[in-house]
């Protein structure tokens, strides 16, 4: 009788039982993947366990696979990625070799009510050692052979890089072009030692930072134009103190992995969970109520929300009277704010032109206290706009001024007169929610004790995604949901803040000097887009950068000359990947640039068409420091392994870089030359003596290592070493543990409070310190000429462009995907083989049998612009009429080396590019990840065929 023959308990000649025999077969296979046999010492036969659990008897010959999982060393690091998670993790490291990640798994505990913080991270940061040992890891410097794209390569010294870098560096200087060499890196929180590595040289050289907020689409404009700040968030920590919660275009589950058990938890407490997605997305699933606007729609959506919540009379009227501007009078015959001096007050007032006014209830006109014109400059905590009188909402009247006598509205009334066109009809029509439902849902938000609204990138893509963000604004403003504990609109996509903010500053900009850029703006210039555009646009950029609201760099010169960018260096981030545009791009921009360098671990689309690559250590090669808005913990990088081949991290990189500038500089006896626009000389060849200089000490050499970087951040920021206490975080405490910041800068609006989640906006709703605004409230009413012209003083819905990309049946949208952070990871093989390993278009099953498609079908995505050919994925959860194109696919993943962004058109809305006031600009002014004109993802059209159908 065969083991095959018997059954579970019965036994052989040997006294093996099947059952036995099965238990022993994992054993006996790694056994003979050894070379031992059971004839070796101590292993006389199989002995089953019947008790693994209670009684697992210990056998050496298992330590044949315990050794498998043992470790020579553990270091503390993290992923230098834009998700926002800024997850500690434990790298084993064995032999030598990073071969695992574990999650750290030991955030403090700061408020024992709350879901526990730990463990944080995701699955692409538990495959992030694929990286380290990549094929397409950068080993060494490459110098381009053929043509930008083609992939051909040769190796050369890093003296040879450094030396050809330096000497085109110098040239440029020298001739006075140092405005035409260009730094791109993203999201300095994620990894603030190398955002500074490079910045601070580009300063040095007097060159041009770019910004990175706007150019993904990440910055939502509404922020700035209603509340003077840019993106305040509550910890995510927060949402679980939610009575209600809005996920509005946040698809949580999908790109906020590491918090969504905030959200998924504050549901076992009671709390309603509402989605508001155009398809059946994947945090959708998870929520009480799913709401499927039209794609674009959202404004109209909120206003219809915002709407009922004003007829049914269940806005908080103390809110609006004291911390925002509905009760403000504005002129009828201009549209513009009634000024005090109009009027006879303020005169006490530094400038009575911009102080404001409102009517109390006896019917007098009273100043508004906390107005742009009592205050010094745009935040100014001396004053208060705390009421001493009772302000009415509601006014419609005559005022006599000094022209005479004066129709005047408050903005209350402008705004229920706008919010009045948003009938249920209409919305309807617009958005193809049902009335009873967003009434409902609008009806039991203003209700709640606590409501919040997690605000995404899906609203930010759309060419009106100022009006989307100051609609969706308005329904946490006129709910009072601001302020406390579980409120809010939290709008997590990217992460232009970082907490350490003055130490991260002084560190990468030295010289207090910055030549910023709006980078859309840029290369909207530099592309030829500008003349290829609508002239209404044209005319409004060009004269946005006449009168200084927008600089362009190069500066135009004083006969009138303009010269073309030259140099261009990239780290830390993928910028020819993620380029709206990208055919003018490539064939517009780029041969524009003389040197384009690339500091990099890997090779992907930007290395691909750079000049020179250099190879950059990885995450776990390197000291740095990590951070995020999602929570309010500082932990590091540390190096569990030396950089791999030549690779050097990106301090190291640019300090070489600058030492090589100097010796070089030396050498041609080159002359310091005067900046053009700043009260400095830019001298090259002392530039590795101001590198590595302390700036703030004075100490020679203190910051020639990358750690001494770190350390520095951490003693110059308040966040790590206040100044008004005797606590401190060092960078040995971070390695130890996690630390939670011990204060809130001056660039947060409340302060860290133990015990409690860190809600923002506490400083203006709380302490009655004037917003940050124009008219020191939250303001929804803006009175620039340009939004008076187009119709945008107040929120309202509009289409957008039409037929952008061609007259196409198809929406086409690139949403954030979860098998990849932007590009990195799309080529991992553990994340491709989790999807379809290739690049990917999701159908509506309607669309695809309209368009003879079946699932995995090669298909071409096409408009006017260009093609993509792709498999197709049908996709019941998506609404018709959309193609998705989950973003972030590299160039050469595709047949034909083009990709997502093939398809989308680069345009501005040229709102965006204003300063406000227009001859002071406090409230709205460029500064890079401020203010400045997004980068615009949908409102494009397409068609899908499956491949091999007739292009014409």
């Amino acid at each position: 009788m065969s083991r095959n023959d018997l059954t579970d308990d019965e036994t052989d000649s040997a006294g093996i039982s099947r059952r036995d025999f099965v238990r022993g077969l994992g054993a006996a296979s790694l056994l003979g993947a050894t070379g031992l046999s059971f004839a070796d010492d101590g292993m006389d036969g199989l002995e089953a366990v019947d008790d693994p659990i209670g009684n697992y008897p210990y056998r050496d010959w298992e330590d044949l696979y315990r050794d498998e999982w043992d470790w020579d060393s553990v270091a503390r690091s993290t992923h230098s990625v834009n998700c926002t998670g800024s997850c500690s993790w434990n790298v084993y490291v064995k032999d030598g070799q990073v071969w695992r990640e574990e999650q750290a798994g030991d955030y403090p505990t700061f408020d024992e009510s709350l879901p526990d913080p730990n463990p944080r991270g995701c699955q692409k940061g538990a495959c992030y050692t694929d990286y380290v040992n990549a094929d397409q890891r950068v080993l060494h410097p490459l110098r381009r052979t053929g043509e930008r794209g083609e992939g051909q390569w040769e190796r050369i010294s890093w003296d040879e890089a450094l030396t050809e870098i330096a000497d085109h560096v110098i040239d440029e200087v020298q001739a006075g072009r140092y405005d035409a060499i260009s730094g791109f890196t993203p999201i300095p929180a994620m990894s603030p030692v190398s955002f500074a590595s490079g910045s601070r040289l580009v300063n040095l050289l007097g060159g041009v930072s770019h910004s990175f907020y706007d150019w993904y689409s990440d910055l939502p404009p509404g922020q700035p134009i209603t509340w003077g700040t840019q993106t305040d968030n509550a910890e995510s920590a927060d949402w679980h103190n939610s009575d209600y919660i809005i996920a509005w275009g946040s698809n949580i589950n999908v790109t906020r992995i590491p918090d969504a058990k905030y959200f998924l938890d504050a549901g076992y407490e009671g709390a309603k969970r509402v989605g508001i997605f155009t398809d059946y997305s994947q945090t959708a699933i998870h929520t009480d109520e799913w709401l499927s606007p039209h794609g674009g729609s959202d404004t109209a959506l909120a206003l219809g929300m915002a709407q009922t919540i004003v007829d049914e009379g269940l806005h908080d009227e103390e809110h609006l009277k004291e911390q925002t501007d509905m009760p403000l009078l504005v002129r009828e015959d201009t549209g513009k704010f009634l000024r005090a001096s109009e009027v006879g007050l303020a005169e006490d007032a530094d400038d009575p032109d911009k102080v404001f006014v409102m009517v109390d209830a006896d019917g007098n006109l009273r100043r508004a206290p906390g107005s742009l014109g009592e205050r010094d400059g745009q935040k100014d905590y001396s004053l208060s706009i705390e009421l001493d009188f009772d302000p009415q909402l509601s006014v419609e009247r005559s005022v006599d001024t000094d022209e005479g006598s004066v129709a005047v509205r408050s903005v209350w009334e402008n705004l229920t007169d706008e919010l009045s066109q948003y009938t249920p009809d209409v919305v309807h029509e617009e958005t193809g929610v049902g009335t009873n439902t967003y009434q409902r849902v609008a009806r039991e938000f203003a209700e709640a004790d606590a409501a919040k609204i997690i605000h995404g990138k899906g609203v930010n893509d759309w060419y009106h995604n100022d009006l989307g963000n100051r609609a969706i604004q308005l329904l946490v403003t006129l709910t009072g949901n601001l302020g406390d504990p579980g409120t809010g609109l939290d709008h997590y996509v990217g992460q232009e803040k970082i907490w350490s903010f003055h130490g991260w500053k002084v560190l990468s900009f030295p010289t207090g000097n910055v030549r910023g850029v709006p980078t859309t703006l840029w290369t909207y210039f530099h592309a030829g887009i500008l003349d290829n555009t609508d002239p209404d646009t044209a005319e409004k950029i060009r004269e946005s950068i006449d009168k200084g609201w927008m600089p362009v760099y190069p500066e135009e010169r004083d006969d009138g000359s303009r010269p073309d960018p030259s140099t261009m260096f990239v780290w830390r981030g993928n910028y020819f990947n993620q380029a709206k545009g990208n055919v003018a791009l490539e064939e517009q921009l780029w041969p524009k640039l003389d040197l384009v360098v690339d500091i990099n671990f890997r090779m992907d689309s930007t290395a691909m068409y750079s000049d020179i690559v250099l190879p950059a250590a990885s995450h776990y090669e390197k000291y740095d420091l990590s951070e995020t808005d999602m929570h309010t913990y500082v932990h590091p990088f540390t190096p569990a392994v030396e950089p791999l081949g030549e690779a050097k991290t990106d301090w190291e990189i640019f300090r070489l870089l600058a030492e090589k500038i100097q010796e070089r500089a030396q050498e041609r006896d080159v002359e310091p030359i005067e900046d053009r626009k700043f009260d400095r000389t830019i001298d090259l060849t002392t530039i590795y003596d101001d590198y590595v200089r302390d700036w703030e000490t004075g100490e020679e050499e203190g910051l020639v290592e990358d750690k001494a970087a770190a350390e520095f951040i951490l003693e110059h920021s308040e966040e790590t070493n206040p100044e008004d206490s005797d606590e401190q975080i060092t960078f040995d405490d971070i390695d130890e543990q996690p630390q939670r910041f011990l204060e809130a800068g001056d660039h947060w609006s409340s302060d860290i409070k133990d015990g409690e989640a860190y809600v923002p906006w506490q400083d203006y709703v709380h302490d009655k310190n004037p917003w940050p605004t124009f008219t020191g409230r939250q303001q929804y009413y803006i009175d620039h000429d340009w939004y008076l012209e187009l119709g945008e003083e107040l929120p309202t819905h509009k289409e957008g462009p039409e037929n952008t990309g061609g007259d196409y049946p198809l929406s086409y949208n690139t949403p954030h995907g979860r098998w990849s952070i932007h590009s990195t990871w799309r080529d991992d093989p553990k994340m491709l083989r989790l999807q379809r390993g290739e690049p990917v278009v999701y159908l509506n099953p309607e669309d695809a049998e309209e368009h003879g498609i079946e699932d995995g079908d090669t298909v071409e995505v096409y408009n006017d612009l260009g093609a993509v050919e792709v498999q197709a994925k049908i996709y019941p959860s998506s609404e018709p009429g959309t193609v998705r194109h989950f973003f972030s696919w590299e160039k050469f993943q595709y047949p034909d080396r083009d990709n997502f962004n093939t398809l989308v058109p680069m345009y501005m809305k040229p709102t965006q590019l204003v300063q406000y006031p227009e001859d002071t600009g406090e409230h709205l002014h460029f500064f890079p990840n401020y203010w400045g004109p997004t980068g615009v993802n949908s409102d494009v059209r397409v068609d899908v065929r499956p491949t091999g159908g007739d292009t014409e």
